[in-house]
Protein backbone atom coordinates (compact mmCIF):
# COMPACT_ATOMS: atom_id res chain seq x y z
CA UNK A 1 0.00 0.00 0.00
CA UNK A 2 1.75 3.13 -1.23
CA UNK A 3 -0.64 5.68 0.20
CA UNK A 4 -2.65 5.28 3.38
CA UNK A 5 -5.23 8.04 3.56
CA UNK A 6 -6.45 7.54 7.11
CA UNK A 7 -6.75 4.48 9.34
CA UNK A 8 -9.45 4.17 11.99
CA UNK A 9 -9.89 1.48 14.61
CA UNK A 10 -13.63 0.98 15.21
CA UNK A 11 -14.99 -1.07 18.09
CA UNK A 12 -18.61 -2.12 18.58
CA UNK A 13 -19.92 -3.75 21.75
CA UNK A 14 -23.28 -4.73 23.17
CA UNK A 15 -25.88 -7.53 23.38
CA UNK A 16 -25.46 -10.04 20.57
CA UNK A 17 -28.23 -10.61 18.04
CA UNK A 18 -28.53 -11.78 14.42
CA UNK A 19 -27.70 -9.16 11.81
CA UNK A 20 -25.38 -6.91 13.84
CA UNK A 21 -22.26 -7.46 11.74
CA UNK A 22 -24.22 -7.10 8.52
CA UNK A 23 -25.79 -3.90 9.81
CA UNK A 24 -22.52 -2.08 10.46
CA UNK A 25 -20.47 -3.48 7.58
CA UNK A 26 -23.13 -2.42 5.06
CA UNK A 27 -22.54 1.20 6.11
CA UNK A 28 -18.79 0.80 5.59
CA UNK A 29 -19.37 -0.79 2.20
CA UNK A 30 -21.62 2.04 1.10
CA UNK A 31 -18.87 4.57 1.89
CA UNK A 32 -16.18 2.64 -0.03
CA UNK A 33 -14.11 1.91 3.09
CA UNK A 34 -11.32 -0.69 2.89
CA UNK A 35 -10.98 -3.31 5.62
CA UNK A 36 -7.45 -3.92 6.91
CA UNK A 37 -8.20 -6.16 9.89
CA UNK A 38 -11.32 -7.51 11.57
CA UNK A 39 -12.15 -9.67 14.57
CA UNK A 40 -15.29 -10.63 16.44
CA UNK A 41 -16.04 -12.56 19.62
CA UNK A 42 -19.17 -13.31 21.63
CA UNK A 43 -18.86 -13.95 25.37
CA UNK A 44 -22.05 -14.88 27.22
CA UNK A 45 -24.30 -13.29 24.55
CA UNK A 46 -22.25 -10.06 24.49
CA UNK A 47 -20.64 -9.01 21.22
CA UNK A 48 -17.22 -7.44 20.74
CA UNK A 49 -16.52 -6.52 17.11
CA UNK A 50 -13.38 -4.67 16.13
CA UNK A 51 -12.10 -3.57 12.74
CA UNK A 52 -9.21 -1.57 11.39
CA UNK A 53 -10.30 0.33 8.28
CA UNK A 54 -8.76 2.63 5.71
CA UNK A 55 -10.78 5.74 4.89
CA UNK A 56 -10.14 6.81 1.27
CA UNK A 57 -9.28 10.46 0.69
CA UNK A 58 -12.47 10.82 -1.32
CA UNK A 59 -14.69 9.64 1.57
CA UNK A 60 -16.39 11.91 4.09
CA UNK A 61 -15.21 10.55 7.46
CA UNK A 62 -17.59 12.76 9.41
CA UNK A 63 -20.60 11.46 7.51
CA UNK A 64 -19.37 7.87 7.84
CA UNK A 65 -18.88 8.19 11.58
CA UNK A 66 -22.34 9.73 12.04
CA UNK A 67 -23.94 6.95 9.97
CA UNK A 68 -22.18 4.24 11.97
CA UNK A 69 -23.14 5.80 15.30
CA UNK A 70 -26.74 6.03 14.19
CA UNK A 71 -26.83 2.42 13.01
CA UNK A 72 -25.09 1.24 16.17
CA UNK A 73 -27.70 3.02 18.29
CA UNK A 74 -30.49 1.32 16.30
CA UNK A 75 -28.84 -2.06 16.91
CA UNK A 76 -28.28 -1.47 20.63
CA UNK A 77 -24.50 -1.22 20.30
CA UNK A 78 -21.85 1.17 21.57
CA UNK A 79 -19.40 2.45 18.95
CA UNK A 80 -15.89 3.77 19.63
CA UNK A 81 -13.47 5.28 17.08
CA UNK A 82 -9.73 5.83 17.30
CA UNK A 83 -7.35 7.14 14.65
CA UNK A 84 -4.23 5.02 14.06
CA UNK A 85 -1.03 6.62 12.79
CA UNK A 86 -0.08 5.60 9.27
CA UNK A 87 3.40 4.58 10.44
CA UNK A 88 1.92 2.10 12.92
CA UNK A 89 -0.32 0.56 10.27
CA UNK A 90 2.55 0.20 7.81
CA UNK A 91 4.64 -1.37 10.58
CA UNK A 92 1.84 -3.88 11.21
CA UNK A 93 1.36 -4.58 7.49
CA UNK A 94 5.02 -5.54 7.20
CA UNK A 95 4.44 -8.26 9.76
CA UNK A 96 6.37 -6.56 12.56
CA UNK A 97 5.46 -6.55 16.23
CA UNK A 98 7.04 -4.08 18.63
CA UNK A 99 10.80 -4.19 17.96
CA UNK A 100 11.12 -7.87 17.06
CA UNK A 101 12.42 -8.74 13.58
CA UNK A 102 9.77 -10.49 11.49
CA UNK A 103 11.81 -13.69 11.27
CA UNK A 104 11.71 -14.00 15.08
CA UNK A 105 8.01 -13.23 15.40
CA UNK A 106 5.92 -16.34 16.01
CA UNK A 107 2.42 -17.46 16.89
CA UNK A 108 1.73 -20.00 19.63
CA UNK A 109 -1.26 -21.83 21.06
CA UNK A 110 -1.41 -22.07 24.84
CA UNK A 111 -3.94 -24.66 26.02
CA UNK A 112 -4.93 -24.90 29.68
CA UNK A 113 -6.69 -28.13 30.71
CA UNK A 114 -8.15 -29.27 34.00
CA UNK A 115 -11.34 -30.56 35.60
CA UNK A 116 -12.19 -26.92 36.26
CA UNK A 117 -10.33 -23.70 35.47
CA UNK A 118 -10.03 -20.74 37.83
CA UNK A 119 -9.10 -17.09 37.45
CA UNK A 120 -6.02 -17.78 39.56
CA UNK A 121 -4.80 -20.19 36.89
CA UNK A 122 -5.66 -17.86 34.02
CA UNK A 123 -3.91 -15.01 35.84
CA UNK A 124 -0.74 -17.09 36.22
CA UNK A 125 -0.74 -18.04 32.54
CA UNK A 126 -1.39 -14.52 31.29
CA UNK A 127 1.20 -13.18 33.72
CA UNK A 128 3.89 -15.41 32.23
CA UNK A 129 2.89 -14.33 28.73
CA UNK A 130 3.13 -10.66 29.72
CA UNK A 131 6.45 -11.11 31.53
CA UNK A 132 7.97 -12.44 28.31
CA UNK A 133 6.70 -9.47 26.31
CA UNK A 134 4.20 -11.53 24.36
CA UNK A 135 0.66 -10.60 23.42
CA UNK A 136 -2.57 -12.58 23.87
CA UNK A 137 -4.41 -12.24 20.56
CA UNK A 138 -7.41 -14.44 21.31
CA UNK A 139 -8.96 -16.48 24.12
CA UNK A 140 -11.48 -19.24 23.42
CA UNK A 141 -13.25 -21.76 25.60
CA UNK A 142 -13.03 -25.21 23.97
CA UNK A 143 -14.88 -27.19 26.63
CA UNK A 144 -18.60 -27.06 27.33
CA UNK A 145 -17.96 -25.04 30.48
CA UNK A 146 -15.08 -24.13 32.76
CA UNK A 147 -16.39 -24.85 36.25
CA UNK A 148 -16.85 -28.46 37.31
CA UNK A 149 -20.52 -29.31 37.54
CA UNK A 150 -23.24 -31.65 36.40
CA UNK A 151 -22.33 -33.07 33.00
CA UNK A 152 -18.93 -31.31 32.99
CA UNK A 153 -15.86 -33.54 33.15
CA UNK A 154 -13.29 -31.49 31.23
CA UNK A 155 -12.41 -27.80 31.20
CA UNK A 156 -10.23 -26.18 28.56
CA UNK A 157 -9.26 -22.66 27.54
CA UNK A 158 -7.15 -21.93 24.46
CA UNK A 159 -5.07 -18.75 24.18
CA UNK A 160 -3.55 -17.58 20.91
CA UNK A 161 -0.25 -15.89 21.78
CA UNK A 162 2.26 -14.02 19.61
CA UNK A 163 5.70 -12.56 20.14
CA UNK A 164 9.43 -13.18 20.03
CA UNK A 165 10.15 -16.85 19.24
CA UNK A 166 13.36 -16.63 21.29
CA UNK A 167 11.15 -16.61 24.40
CA UNK A 168 9.68 -20.04 23.70
CA UNK A 169 12.06 -22.19 25.76
CA UNK A 170 11.86 -19.99 28.84
CA UNK A 171 8.08 -19.87 28.71
CA UNK A 172 7.83 -23.66 28.36
CA UNK A 173 9.89 -24.10 31.51
CA UNK A 174 7.69 -21.69 33.46
CA UNK A 175 4.47 -23.29 32.20
CA UNK A 176 5.76 -26.72 33.24
CA UNK A 177 6.51 -25.45 36.75
CA UNK A 178 3.07 -23.85 37.07
CA UNK A 179 1.36 -26.99 35.78
CA UNK A 180 2.97 -29.04 38.53
CA UNK A 181 2.24 -26.39 41.14
CA UNK A 182 -1.41 -25.91 40.16
CA UNK A 183 -2.13 -29.58 39.28
CA UNK A 184 -3.29 -28.66 35.79
CA UNK A 185 -2.16 -29.51 32.26
CA UNK A 186 -0.61 -26.83 30.06
CA UNK A 187 0.27 -27.34 26.40
CA UNK A 188 2.34 -24.73 24.56
CA UNK A 189 2.79 -25.33 20.85
CA UNK A 190 3.73 -23.42 17.74
CA UNK A 191 0.74 -22.41 15.64
CA UNK A 192 1.23 -23.62 12.10
CA UNK A 193 -0.20 -25.45 9.14
CA UNK A 194 0.08 -28.89 10.78
CA UNK A 195 -1.53 -28.18 14.16
CA UNK A 196 -5.06 -28.65 12.83
CA UNK A 197 -3.97 -31.00 10.07
CA UNK A 198 -2.66 -34.08 11.90
CA UNK A 199 -3.41 -37.37 10.17
CA UNK A 200 -2.03 -40.20 12.32
CA UNK A 201 -2.24 -40.92 16.07
CA UNK A 202 0.04 -43.65 17.43
CA UNK A 203 -0.50 -45.00 20.94
CA UNK A 204 1.38 -47.05 23.43
CA UNK A 205 -1.02 -49.57 24.94
CA UNK A 206 -0.17 -50.48 28.55
CA UNK A 207 -1.01 -47.66 30.98
CA UNK A 208 -1.91 -45.48 28.00
CA UNK A 209 -4.86 -46.96 26.11
CA UNK A 210 -5.62 -49.29 29.01
CA UNK A 211 -5.47 -48.86 32.79
CA UNK A 212 -2.63 -51.15 33.68
CA UNK A 213 0.21 -53.34 32.44
CA UNK A 214 -0.83 -56.64 30.87
CA UNK A 215 2.42 -58.35 31.81
CA UNK A 216 1.95 -57.40 35.46
CA UNK A 217 -1.56 -58.86 35.45
CA UNK A 218 -0.29 -62.06 33.83
CA UNK A 219 2.41 -62.25 36.48
CA UNK A 220 -0.21 -62.10 39.23
CA UNK A 221 -2.05 -65.00 37.61
CA UNK A 222 1.24 -66.91 37.45
CA UNK A 223 2.06 -66.12 41.09
CA UNK A 224 5.15 -64.06 40.23
CA UNK A 225 3.59 -60.62 40.50
CA UNK A 226 6.07 -58.95 42.80
CA UNK A 227 9.12 -60.06 40.85
CA UNK A 228 7.75 -58.94 37.49
CA UNK A 229 6.42 -55.66 38.89
CA UNK A 230 9.84 -54.68 40.21
CA UNK A 231 11.44 -55.29 36.82
CA UNK A 232 8.61 -53.44 35.02
CA UNK A 233 8.94 -50.31 37.13
CA UNK A 234 12.70 -50.19 36.71
CA UNK A 235 12.35 -50.57 32.94
CA UNK A 236 9.67 -47.88 32.63
CA UNK A 237 11.92 -45.49 34.56
CA UNK A 238 14.66 -46.13 32.04
CA UNK A 239 16.94 -47.85 34.55
CA UNK A 240 17.12 -51.17 32.67
CA UNK A 241 17.58 -52.14 29.04
CA UNK A 242 14.09 -52.90 27.74
CA UNK A 243 14.95 -56.05 25.76
CA UNK A 244 16.75 -57.70 28.66
CA UNK A 245 14.17 -56.74 31.25
CA UNK A 246 11.31 -57.80 28.99
CA UNK A 247 12.91 -61.19 28.32
CA UNK A 248 13.38 -61.72 32.07
CA UNK A 249 9.79 -60.82 32.84
CA UNK A 250 8.36 -63.06 30.15
CA UNK A 251 10.55 -65.90 31.37
CA UNK A 252 8.82 -65.75 34.75
CA UNK A 253 5.47 -66.47 33.04
CA UNK A 254 6.53 -69.94 31.91
CA UNK A 255 3.84 -72.54 32.57
CA UNK A 256 0.87 -70.14 32.70
CA UNK A 257 -2.22 -71.64 31.03
CA UNK A 258 -3.53 -69.99 27.85
CA UNK A 259 -7.04 -69.81 29.32
CA UNK A 260 -5.76 -67.55 32.08
CA UNK A 261 -3.96 -65.39 29.54
CA UNK A 262 -7.15 -64.80 27.56
CA UNK A 263 -9.17 -64.13 30.72
CA UNK A 264 -7.47 -60.72 30.95
CA UNK A 265 -9.32 -59.47 27.87
CA UNK A 266 -12.38 -58.74 29.99
CA UNK A 267 -10.70 -57.53 33.18
CA UNK A 268 -8.38 -54.62 32.26
CA UNK A 269 -10.43 -51.48 31.56
CA UNK A 270 -9.75 -48.90 28.89
CA UNK A 271 -8.17 -45.61 29.88
CA UNK A 272 -10.56 -42.79 30.69
CA UNK A 273 -11.73 -41.10 27.50
CA UNK A 274 -10.15 -43.69 25.17
CA UNK A 275 -13.36 -44.64 23.36
CA UNK A 276 -14.39 -41.01 22.87
CA UNK A 277 -10.94 -40.08 21.57
CA UNK A 278 -10.61 -42.98 19.13
CA UNK A 279 -14.21 -42.62 17.97
CA UNK A 280 -13.72 -38.93 17.28
CA UNK A 281 -10.44 -39.51 15.45
CA UNK A 282 -12.18 -42.07 13.23
CA UNK A 283 -15.04 -39.63 12.63
CA UNK A 284 -12.53 -37.00 11.53
CA UNK A 285 -10.67 -39.40 9.22
CA UNK A 286 -7.47 -39.88 11.24
CA UNK A 287 -5.46 -43.08 11.03
CA UNK A 288 -4.69 -44.76 14.34
CA UNK A 289 -2.02 -47.20 15.47
CA UNK A 290 -1.01 -49.18 18.54
CA UNK A 291 2.77 -49.49 18.89
CA UNK A 292 3.26 -51.49 22.05
CA UNK A 293 5.89 -53.34 23.98
CA UNK A 294 2.97 -55.31 25.38
CA UNK A 295 1.33 -58.40 23.96
CA UNK A 296 -0.37 -58.98 20.65
CA UNK A 297 -3.34 -60.96 21.99
CA UNK A 298 -4.52 -57.90 23.94
CA UNK A 299 -3.59 -55.33 21.27
CA UNK A 300 -5.54 -57.25 18.60
CA UNK A 301 -8.55 -57.33 20.89
CA UNK A 302 -8.34 -53.55 21.27
CA UNK A 303 -7.97 -53.17 17.52
CA UNK A 304 -11.24 -55.01 16.96
CA UNK A 305 -13.04 -53.20 19.77
CA UNK A 306 -11.94 -49.67 18.88
CA UNK A 307 -11.34 -49.93 15.14
CA UNK A 308 -7.60 -49.26 15.26
CA UNK A 309 -5.95 -49.24 11.82
CA UNK A 310 -2.48 -50.59 12.63
CA UNK A 311 -1.15 -52.79 15.42
CA UNK A 312 2.42 -53.80 16.22
CA UNK A 313 3.13 -55.55 19.52
CA UNK A 314 4.99 -58.53 20.97
CA UNK A 315 3.91 -62.11 20.33
CA UNK A 316 3.79 -64.19 23.51
CA UNK A 317 4.71 -67.76 22.59
CA UNK A 318 2.11 -70.35 23.65
CA UNK A 319 2.64 -74.03 22.85
CA UNK A 320 0.15 -76.79 23.69
CA UNK A 321 -1.98 -74.31 25.63
CA UNK A 322 0.85 -73.15 27.91
CA UNK A 323 3.09 -70.06 27.94
CA UNK A 324 6.64 -71.10 27.11
CA UNK A 325 8.32 -68.12 28.76
CA UNK A 326 9.59 -66.85 25.41
CA UNK A 327 8.55 -64.00 23.13
CA UNK A 328 8.69 -64.38 19.35
CA UNK A 329 11.29 -62.02 17.83
CA UNK A 330 11.64 -59.21 17.05
CA UNK A 331 10.91 -57.49 20.36
CA UNK A 332 9.00 -54.21 20.01
CA UNK A 333 11.27 -51.89 21.99
CA UNK A 334 11.64 -48.13 21.88
CA UNK A 335 13.76 -48.02 18.73
CA UNK A 336 11.43 -50.45 16.99
CA UNK A 337 8.39 -48.31 17.90
CA UNK A 338 9.97 -45.27 16.28
CA UNK A 339 10.94 -47.26 13.17
CA UNK A 340 7.43 -48.69 12.83
CA UNK A 341 5.93 -45.23 13.24
CA UNK A 342 8.12 -43.92 10.42
CA UNK A 343 7.20 -46.91 8.24
CA UNK A 344 3.46 -46.43 8.72
CA UNK A 345 3.69 -42.70 8.01
CA UNK A 346 5.76 -43.26 4.86
CA UNK A 347 3.44 -46.00 3.61
CA UNK A 348 0.38 -43.81 4.14
CA UNK A 349 2.03 -40.74 2.62
CA UNK A 350 1.86 -38.84 5.92
CA UNK A 351 4.50 -36.32 6.97
CA UNK A 352 5.97 -36.97 10.41
CA UNK A 353 4.89 -33.41 11.25
CA UNK A 354 1.32 -34.69 10.94
CA UNK A 355 1.87 -37.53 13.41
CA UNK A 356 0.87 -37.51 17.08
CA UNK A 357 2.47 -40.12 19.36
CA UNK A 358 1.17 -40.85 22.86
CA UNK A 359 2.91 -42.86 25.57
CA UNK A 360 3.91 -43.07 29.21
CA UNK A 361 7.16 -45.05 29.51
CA UNK A 362 10.84 -44.67 28.71
CA UNK A 363 10.52 -46.99 25.69
CA UNK A 364 8.00 -44.52 24.20
CA UNK A 365 10.48 -41.63 24.12
CA UNK A 366 11.95 -42.42 20.65
CA UNK A 367 8.54 -42.30 18.97
CA UNK A 368 7.46 -39.24 21.00
CA UNK A 369 10.57 -37.41 19.80
CA UNK A 370 10.06 -38.53 16.19
CA UNK A 371 6.43 -37.44 15.89
CA UNK A 372 5.39 -33.91 15.05
CA UNK A 373 3.67 -33.86 18.44
CA UNK A 374 4.76 -36.19 21.23
CA UNK A 375 2.41 -36.38 24.22
CA UNK A 376 3.35 -37.89 27.57
CA UNK A 377 0.12 -39.26 29.02
CA UNK A 378 0.08 -39.72 32.81
CA UNK A 379 3.73 -40.48 32.35
CA UNK A 380 6.89 -40.96 34.36
CA UNK A 381 8.94 -37.77 35.02
CA UNK A 382 11.64 -38.78 32.52
CA UNK A 383 9.01 -39.05 29.77
CA UNK A 384 7.28 -35.76 30.66
CA UNK A 385 10.61 -33.97 30.35
CA UNK A 386 11.24 -35.49 26.91
CA UNK A 387 7.81 -34.96 25.32
CA UNK A 388 6.49 -31.87 23.57
CA UNK A 389 3.35 -31.90 25.69
CA UNK A 390 2.17 -33.64 28.85
CA UNK A 391 -1.35 -34.59 29.95
CA UNK A 392 -1.94 -35.90 33.47
CA UNK A 393 -5.19 -34.35 34.75
CA UNK A 394 -7.71 -35.27 32.04
CA UNK A 395 -8.57 -38.49 30.24
CA UNK A 396 -7.33 -39.36 26.77
CA UNK A 397 -10.16 -37.40 25.17
CA UNK A 398 -8.45 -34.26 26.48
CA UNK A 399 -6.00 -34.73 23.60
CA UNK A 400 -8.73 -33.54 21.24
CA UNK A 401 -8.32 -30.02 22.58
CA UNK A 402 -4.66 -30.01 21.51
CA UNK A 403 -5.69 -30.40 17.88
CA UNK A 404 -8.30 -27.66 18.20
CA UNK A 405 -11.46 -29.77 18.56
CA UNK A 406 -14.11 -28.05 20.68
CA UNK A 407 -16.83 -29.82 22.63
CA UNK A 408 -19.50 -28.03 20.65
CA UNK A 409 -18.02 -29.40 17.41
CA UNK A 410 -19.13 -32.85 18.57
CA UNK A 411 -22.58 -32.00 19.91
CA UNK A 412 -24.35 -33.56 16.93
CA UNK A 413 -21.78 -36.29 16.33
CA UNK A 414 -21.54 -39.05 18.85
CA UNK A 415 -18.59 -41.26 17.92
Amino acid sequence: MEKLSEAILIHFSGPDAPGLTAGVTSILAAHGVNVLDIGQAVVHETLALGMLVEIPASADYGALKAALQSRAHELGLQAHFRKIAASRVKHWLKGLHHDHPAERFAHFILTVLSRSITFQQIARMSGIVAAHGMNIDRIERLSGQLAHGEGAENACVELAVSGDSAREAGMRAEFLAVAQEQCIDIAFQREGIFRRNRRLFAFDMDSTLIQGEVIDELAKLAGVGEGVSRITEAAMRGELDFDQSFTRRVGLLKGLAAEKVNSLLDTIPLAEGAERLIGTLKLLGYKTAILSGGFNFFARSLQQRLGIDFVHSNELEIVDGVVTGRVIAPIINGARKAALLAEIAAREGISLEQVVAVGDGANDIPMLELAGMGIAYRAKPLVRQSADQSISCLGLDGLLYLIGVRDRDLEHHRP
